[in-house]
């Protein structure tokens, strides 16, 4: 049982004996470093119904809880805050009861309880996977895991955008310059394939674009009238009439894309239980407006198109179906929505994890569902992310715009191979040995930088900075939890038993404090949709783990009891830093 839960009766017994007052709820929270203390009661909210100085109400409370609970030895009050110091045997005993517990700080799933379904990745099948796409699907693949680990049942699912103009562009580009190139006989991936003839269809648009300005067309009309553009819009129409060969062409070309995706997904170690695709859902949700119209949630203008209007709501007038009556985005998520629950029926709330230029989208959509009175509609949530950016120069396509998923893999295991050469840490290991260390190093580095970062703020990625071994890095964590493994094969003694009877060191009290807070971070990060919260957790630890080292003597102690409970110590350390890094999606090395 936490401190906190232990405290709360006996502070609620100590308020009502001593003041006549009811508490309700006990606000704690951590002591500052510079104070004395396991634990805070804050008193500030007890001034509301008890007058009085806060220091002598919190001097009452102290020494109550000191005559009445076996756990507390002493307190000090600061100000309105009070600062509770626990025994030691309340930590050892703590340690004991999580020392061999394998799922520690997980929750059992309720399967009672509703799924969550998240959403992440959502590509477009003209190009590969860039930058934006890592973050995101870091990003989305992570709160997956949290939100699993803190309890519930999740599914993780994408939609991808595998119909459209810009699909017909590389299509007709391949038809006209490809000249039967394909994965296979190029020894290309599908993806950046396919992606080489998109860049190929807008040179020749350029091209054909400015020789129609010269003929005396203005810009506007030239763009609508270069040949090439026009050839793209017909095999547009052509598709949407489903015309065999242009069929035929796009699940070819398709196919290569996510052979290619496939690929990309594994190397950045992500995976998906469900998959839909734009061309099966952009007509999904007309029906709904429908339906919408008769509830009067929508309303249809004199030219026929259907609107919803949330001026009332502090939003705009929405378009959900346009005067000829195609769909727009907007119908299409509210179709696919309802069809996810369809086809998962024990969902009970959505995690979108989408670039937060669709913040409004995702507010109106919301909105919109709720009207309709989907009761899942409640627990819909937009996990809103900002760019990704690098140095100028650092690692950016031949077109200079866009930061290749494939290239920035490829360049961080790169960088950690020189780092890690550099350093010297590589005696004694083969190159193939080498090799996947480079690629652990690398990858944790790229994913820790990226999720250590709240998903609100823009993100400067920087590859060198990344791959540090000091600091708040993922090679730095990494490189701990390595040391911790060294510690344990070098530990040629029995580590089954703990003597709760020995004293703690102050640095082992700390860090099993730290230790402690594991389960509440993975519910915060949950409740919170934040993986940095998990990340930072992680190199609090961390950092306490290494001054931990610095100060004691471990396999060095002559005193077997200590020598085998730091032991001990060190091994949970190590698996709790290896549980958060899962959930982050990263691995870690037993050596390094």
């Amino acid at each position: 049982m936490k401190l906190s839960q232990i405290l709360t009766i006996p502070i609620q017994n100590a308020v009502q004996e001593l003041f006549d007052v009811t508490l309700e709820r006990v606000e704690f929270q951590i002591t500052r470093k510079e104070f004395e203390g396991d634990i805070t009661m804050v008193i500030f909210p007890l001034l509301k119904v008890i007058k009085g100085n806060p220091i002598e109400i919190g001097t009452k409370i102290g020494n109550y809880l000191i005559e009445n609970v076996d756990t507390i030895l002493r307190f000090n009050v600061v100000s309105g805050f009070l600062n509770i110091v626990a025994s030691d045997d309340y930590y050892i005993d703590f340690f004991s009861q999580i020392k061999d517990k394998s799922n520690f700080g997980f929750v059992a799933v309720n399967p009672n309880d509703k799924a969550i379904m998240v959403e992440y990745s959502s590509p477009n099948t003209n190009k590969p996977l860039h930058l934006g796409h890592v973050r995101n699907n870091l990003l989305g693949y992570s709160v997956a895991e949290i939100i699993k680990a803190s309890g519930k049942k999740v599914y993780k699912t994408q939609i991808i955008n595998d119909r459209g103009i810009h699909i017909c562009k590389s299509m007709l580009a391949w038809q006209k310059f490809g000249k039967g190139e394909t994965p296979e006989n190029t020894g290309l991936k599908g993806d950046k394939l396919v992606g080489n003839f998109y860049v190929e269809f807008d040179k020749h648009y350029k091209v054909q674009i400015a020789e129609l300005i010269n003929q005396g067309k203005t810009e506007e009309e030239a763009k609508k009238q270069a040949p090439i553009i026009v050839e793209a819009q017909q095999m547009l129409l052509d598709w949407e009439a489903g015309k065999p060969e242009i069929i035929d062409l796009w699940k070819t070309m398709n196919q290569w894309v996510y052979d290619g995706f496939a690929q990309t997904y594994k190397n950045l170690g992500v995976d998906f239980d469900s998959y839909y695709y734009e061309s099966n859902t952009y007509l999904l949700g007309k029906e709904v407006v429908q339906f919408g119209l008769e509830k009067g949630i929508f309303e249809k203008d004199a030219d026929g198109s259907v609107w919803i209007d949330l001026t009332p709501d502090g939003l705009d007038r929405k378009i959900v179906l346009r005067s000829d009556g195609t769909a727009v985005y907007m119908t299409q998520d509210i179709g696919t929505a309802i069809q996810r629950v369809k086809d998962f029926p024990d969902v009970g709330g959505m995690v979108y994890t989408v670039g937060n230029e669709q913040d409004y989208h995702f507010k109106v959509l919301f909105l919109i569902l709720k009207k309709l009175g989907f009761n899942w509609a409640e627990n819909l949530f937009h996990l809103s992310y900002g760019m990704v950016e690098l140095p100028s120069g650092k690692m950016k396509s031949r077109e200079g715009t866009v930061v290749d998923a494939d290239d920035l893999m490829e360049e961080m295991t790169k960088t950690a191979e020189k780092i890690s050469t550099e350093l010297g840490k590589l005696e004694g290991y083969s190159e193939e040995e080498k090799s996947k260390l480079f690629n652990t190093i690398g990858f944790g580095a790229l994913k820790y930088y990226i999720l250590k970062v709240d998903p609100k703020k823009q993100i400067l990625f920087n590859p060198e900075e990344s791959v540090d071994f000091a600091g708040n890095t993922g090679p730095f964590i990494q490189y701990t939890y390595a040391r911790i493994q060294s510690i344990l094969r070098k530990a040629d003694f029995d580590t089954s038993t703990l003597n709760a009877a020995e004293a703690l060191h102050p640095k082992e009290k700390e860090l099993i404090k730290q230790l402690e807070l594991y389960p509440e971070v993975i519910q915060n990060a949950a409740n919170n949709h934040s993986p940095a919260l998990l990340a930072n957790y992680t190199y609090e630890l961390v950092k306490e783990y290494n001054s931990f080292y610095q100060s004691v003597s471990i396999l060095g102690e002559e005193n077997l009891a200590k020598k085998v409970f730091r032991v001990q110590l060190s091994n949970k350390v190590a698996q709790t830093i290896k549980s958060a890094f899962q959930l982050l999606g990263i691995e870690v090395p037993e050596r390094m």
